[in-house]
């Protein structure tokens, strides 16, 4: 099995997923696990509920159960050192729903750049293009999330923005209350309001996700191709709803003065986080802090213009049970992806080596935990 394909991720630490949006199933193959390891399949499942479709009237009415199940790599409770294989079997498809798209392109999808790109495409929801493809990420990036609680290390998201309708806080205990993942009660009425009455015109919205990274020592991430910062960038860019990605300050850095941007340093470390939690594209031991920009959902009931088979002009209305935001289920994706780079880094800086051949443990990565 080739873990450099497309469909794969990961140095150390390493997962391919498979599957379509209404093919039999959706899973992933995770390898470089350890033998001996405890396996909680009951922790992932819980990740998953946090992404699975109809969990209220702001997401997709899809009712799928997602229930994990362990194909290999697991005995009697245990890692076995072997491929750990996971999959979820699809039991609510409506592929009857995208009969109408067999000939038809839809707008802000894959469509057309798969049938010009393989020759051919799925229309049943997307197939590979489809965002189910992401529960397999989630799965996998439990498993790293797990690792690295252990070595002091939290991850957790909320959406920052909703429908351009900004947000403060986070409040964290709010976060996993509402449908919407928001961070900001006040905020909250607005931005539910906003999310259905794009629902109610057949349309949809989009939002910003905002990740925050605590508890890494300093020394993650590899100059100069293999920078934290952007191998955290191509993780997230790689979530198909995801337009942008930005840590700190962003965007908003372009427009400081350097006596603005630069975070004074003390002894116990940076004064400010402008810079997000890395410098030089290595962990700086401040909080690192991811913000992703969620499009709308592409799957609308407006009519479109589009082209069919022929390269004719036309006219689409995506029927079908679709997210009016796609942002709320975005949240445990992001966080996933953020944990398979940050425990692959670890993982790396864990297996360097000094010229004669000891482990690195006399800099600032000294209380990196022990594998």
């Amino acid at each position: 099995m080739r873990f450099d394909s497309p469909s794969s991720f990961g140095r150390h630490f390493r997962i391919l997923t498979f599957g379509e949006s209404h093919g039999p199933a959706v899973g992933v193959v995770l390898d470089g696990v350890k033998p001996g390891l405890p396996f909680d399949l009951e922790a992932i499942q819980q990740e998953l509920d946090r992404r699975r479709p109809g969990q209220s009237d702001l997401v997709t009415p899809r009712q799928e159960a997602d229930r994990l199940q362990i194909l290999s790599g697991v005995f009697e409770g245990r890692t076995t050192g072997h491929p750990i294989a996971l999959v979820v079997f699809n039991t609510n498809q409506r592929s009857g729903d995208y009969a109408a798209l067999r000939d038809l392109f839809r707008p802000g999808h894959a469509d057309l750049a798969y049938q010009r790109k393989y020759g051919l495409r799925d229309p049943r929801g997307g197939g590979r293009s489809s965002g189910r493809e992401t529960l397999a990420r989630v799965a996998a990036g439990a498993w790293a999330k797990a690792r690295l609680a252990e070595r002091g290390v939290t991850i957790r998201g909320f959406n920052r923005e909703i429908a351009g309708i900004p947000g403060a806080g986070p409040e964290w205990a709010f976060v996993e209350a509402n449908p919407l993942r928001s961070g900001d009660p006040e905020a909250f009425p607005v931005q539910r309001a906003a999310v259905e009455a794009a629902r109610n015109a057949g349309d949809s919205v989009g939002g910003v996700c905002e990740v925050w990274i605590e508890g890494l020592p300093v020394g993650l991430g590899d100059p100069a191709f293999g920078k934290l910062d952007a191998e955290l960038a191509h993780a997230c860019m790689s979530i198909g709803a995801v337009k942008g990605v930005e840590l700190g300050a962003g965007f908003a850095a372009a427009r400081m003065k350097g006596s603005e941007h630069n975070d004074p340093l003390g002894p116990e470390g940076p004064l400010k986080n402008d810079a997000g939690g890395t410098l030089g594209g290595i962990s700086s031991g401040a909080p690192v802090v991811v913000r992703l920009a969620v499009k709308p959902t592409s799957s609308i009931g407006q009519l479109q213009q589009t082209v069919d088979a022929s390269g004719q002009p036309a006219q689409v209305r995506v029927e079908g049970r679709h997210d009016p935001c796609i942002a709320p289920r975005i949240v445990p994706v992001a966080e996933a992806m953020c944990a398979l780079v940050v425990y692959d880094a670890w993982l790396e800086q864990e297996s360097l080596r000094g010229a004669d051949g000891a482990p690195l443990r006399d800099g600032p990565e000294a209380h990196l935990a022990e594998p």
